[in-house]
């Protein structure tokens, strides 16, 4: 078989190949970004959290006073797993965990127009890799 004819039969096969990885990637694509990134937030109770993320709650809602420095200060959502505000909006507190030797991985997020009275609370254990919505 000559080349002409070895290439008649193996170019539409090969546009047919390059299509279906087209076709499959526009449809794995499309589910992707059918789901935003905090629609699969999980949820956990207030009285659920470790007692040291209950009482950083409560500190939360007197405004204070804080035991660490960064307590407070502006979270940017850059991992952009919580609902997108603007930038200011989310603030973050930490939770202290026992027998660290400093403030851990775990973290309350909190946003909203009032620093004393957050729209929603987010809790984290792994330092921003996973969030759940704090519920009552």
């Amino acid at each position: 078989m000559d080349k002409a004819a070895r290439s008649s039969i193996w170019n539409p096969l090969r546009r047919l190949g390059l299509l279906s990885v087209v076709a499959v990637s526009v449809l794995v694509g499309a589910a992707v970004q059918a789901k935003g990134p905090f629609d699969g937030l999980g949820t956990v109770a207030w009285l659920s959290l470790p007692v040291e993320a209950q009482q950083t709650r409560r500190l939360i809602d007197a405004g204070g006073p804080f035991p660490y420095r960064k307590d407070g200060v502006v979270f940017g959502n850059r991992e952009r797993l919580l609902p997108r505000h603007e930038r200011g909006f989310y603030r973050e507190y930490t939770v202290p965990t026992p027998g660290s030797r400093d403030r851990g991985a775990r973290r309350i997020v909190c946003g909203g127009e009032k620093v004393t009275a957050p729209d929603a609370c987010y809790y984290t254990a792994d330092h921003y890799a996973s969030f759940k919505l704090i519920t009552q």
